[in-house]
């Protein structure tokens, strides 16, 4: 973007997200290069160009930020997307942005790797985790979940060696996988007893981090091969206790009815259950005594599982 005349003695621009001035170059001696303020002359800072580069730098934030999360969606969810669209919106930059270097799951084995470009006949340029340029010319592509990743580990090396930054988090997104053993109504009680100062700390760590405060519940629903689980951390009641504290991860169906057996929970649902009660826990205001957390968060055992489905 170039710059703009703000009055006769400045120019200003969008440069970085943010609204930079300069001298106009007419009032800039021996034909040198104009520098930049470091901040705006305040006799510009209400007029019309500024105000509207302003709004402008705010709208492409919030572009950028609903284009993160779209894509964020279609990861979690492992949502086929049509490559034709992936192309479409390729040469926007916040879309480029986000989808760059995100990894992609074609239809056939070996079509999986880091996506690099987006053509105008739908194709997808991707690059394995060998280092090799695969075409991918499938109608759709998945944006795998990490937990659903085969390969997890190779494409994390090959990510740290060659300097590749996801847009969204992916690779690097915590993963947790279901323990085997277990049977029953599942229940996570690791993450129970997380203290904060009060309810409303709590419920603002939730929404800060994406998820939905209902009632004395955190919950986040989530899609897993087709279907919604909802899975839900316990809180403390707002009119009854002057501190909060995180209760059990539970996991439900998609009215949050019926619990689920440990069985009936797929591997993203399980893990980003289990993300959201851990990053709940990583927020807490930690005992000034040493005392023990509340509700037997001491305890080792991590998940377990009930007898039946409630």
């Amino acid at each position: 973007m170039g710059w703009l005349a703000a009055g006769d003695t400045y120019e200003v621009a969008l440069v970085d997200g943010r609204v930079v001035a300069r001298a106009a170059p007419t009032t800039v001696r021996g034909g040198q290069e104009a520098k930049r303020e470091r901040t705006l002359p305040a006799e510009i800072r209400d007029r019309p160009e500024v105000v509207e580069l302003q709004r402008f730098a705010q709208w492409l934030d919030r572009h950028a930020a609903q284009c993160a999360a779209r894509v964020t969606t279609w990861m979690v969810s492992s949502l086929p997307v049509p490559t034709a669209l992936l192309a479409r919106v390729w040469p926007d930059e916040a879309w480029r942005n986000a989808l760059r270097d995100v990894v992609v799951a074609g239809d056939g084995p070996g079509q999986v790797g880091f996506l690099r470009d987006a053509d105008d006949s739908g194709a997808l340029r991707v690059v394995n985790a060998a280092g090799q340029s695969v075409r991918l010319t499938a109608p759709t592509v998945t944006l795998p979940h990490p937990v659903l990743l085969t390969g997890l580990d190779e494409l994390r090396a090959y990510a740290a060696e060659s300097g590749v930054v996801q847009g969204v988090e992916q690779l690097d997104r915590a993963t947790w996988l279901r323990p085997a053993a277990l049977e029953g109504a599942a229940e996570v009680r690791e993450f129970a007893g997380a203290e904060y100062r009060s309810w409303f700390h709590l419920s603002a760590r939730a929404t800060a981090l994406g998820y939905t405060v209902s009632g004395s519940s955190v919950v986040d629903r989530i899609r897993d091969a087709g279907r919604i689980v909802t899975a839900t951390v316990g809180m403390s009641d707002p009119y009854t206790e002057e501190k909060a504290w995180t209760g059990t991860l539970v996991w439900n169906d998609e009215d949050g009815h019926r619990r689920l057996a440990a069985a009936d929970i797929g591997p993203v649902a399980w893990s980003e259950g289990m993300r959201m009660a851990a990053a709940l826990h990583a927020g807490r205001t930690a005992p000034r005594d040493g005392s023990a957390p509340r509700d037997g968060t001491g305890s080792t055992d991590g998940a377990r599982a009930t007898d039946g489905a409630e």
